[in-house]
């Protein structure tokens, strides 16, 4: 299996109405455990590194370029896909090397920012992105910007999508519909109505942001509903460090890292196994 593109992955999963999972990834390990596990479920995704994690690993370099190599190799299809970038600048860095780093799509995020800035803004990034063969990604948030897209309670309008979707070109539209970033509990309520509202209204593939504190059975409801594209990051933390504390308390006296993160990558490979079948089985 070559590198995929997102348009080709999130292009079939949007034919077929199916969703595809994107997990978010910090370290190589959890790299790995992604191509791995979504191998095991037979379900193609996407690996995503964010802003913050460019900024943890000092440079984009190192984690995207590993991302490729191991997508490359991957028995699925997956395409690399750069999160949350919300400076313009950094932004048009990752579309400068994106063909060298085997990036396939970027989502540029201002939804803190009034609308007319987040639109314009949005389309210079999606206009260089389309430039170059990639995908661009966008999110909208509360008018205002205020508390950002996924404060509580904020839902995303679907005339202000269908707008926002007109105005900037983007290909993926993420939308706020209950979900929030960083839960470590199962404990999010999706308006499903909502979403099946925005799918029929915006032309564009959905994002579900967040999706670590969604329940599996309301996961495969909101695919269901129009949901195209699951981000999941969080959850990976969570078994994974689970694990590593697991592994650490089994041995006390480890000093070569191979010896517990074997573990961490096994747990977290299971778990993207599982996460992935909800979500494109």
């Amino acid at each position: 299996m070559t590198l995929s593109t997102t348009a080709d992955v999130v292009g079939a999963a949007a034919v077929r109405g199916a969703g595809v999972p994107a997990f978010n990834v910090i370290t190589i390990e959890q790299a790995e455990a992604v191509v791995l596990g979504v191998s095991d479920a037979g379900v193609p995704a996407l690996l995503q590194v964010s802003q913050n994690a460019l900024a943890f690993r000092h440079g984009m370099a190192p984690l995207l370029a590993a991302c490729r190599e191991l997508a490359r190799d991957a028995d699925v299809g997956i395409a690399v896909h750069v999160d949350h970038l919300d400076d313009p600048d950094l932004a048009h860095a990752v579309l400068s090397r994106a063909e060298e780093l085997g990036v396939g799509s970027l989502m540029f995020d201002k939804a803190t920012a009034p609308h007319a800035e987040n639109a314009a803004l949005t389309a210079g990034v999606a206009r260089a992105a389309h430039d170059r063969g990639l995908w661009a990604e966008g999110e909208l948030g509360e008018v205002g910007g205020k508390g950002g897209a996924h404060a509580p309670g904020v839902r995303t309008d679907v005339a202000e999508a269908q707008q926002f979707v007109a105005e900037t070109g983007v290909d993926l539209l993420a939308v706020a519909v209950g979900s929030s970033h960083a839960m470590t509990e199962r404990t999010a309520v999706l308006d499903l109505d909502l979403i099946a509202r925005l799918a029929e209204a915006v032309p564009v593939p959905l994002v579900l942001h967040g999706s670590s504190g969604v329940p599996d059975l309301l996961l495969a409801e909101a695919v269901a509903a129009g949901i195209r594209k699951v981000n999941i990051g969080t959850a990976l933390g969570v078994v994974g460090t689970a694990a590593l504390r697991r592994e650490l308390a089994e041995r006390p006296d480890a000093v070569d890292p191979r010896s517990y993160l074997r573990g961490v990558r096994q747990a977290t490979r299971d778990e993207v196994a599982r996460l992935a079948a909800v979500v494109g089985g």
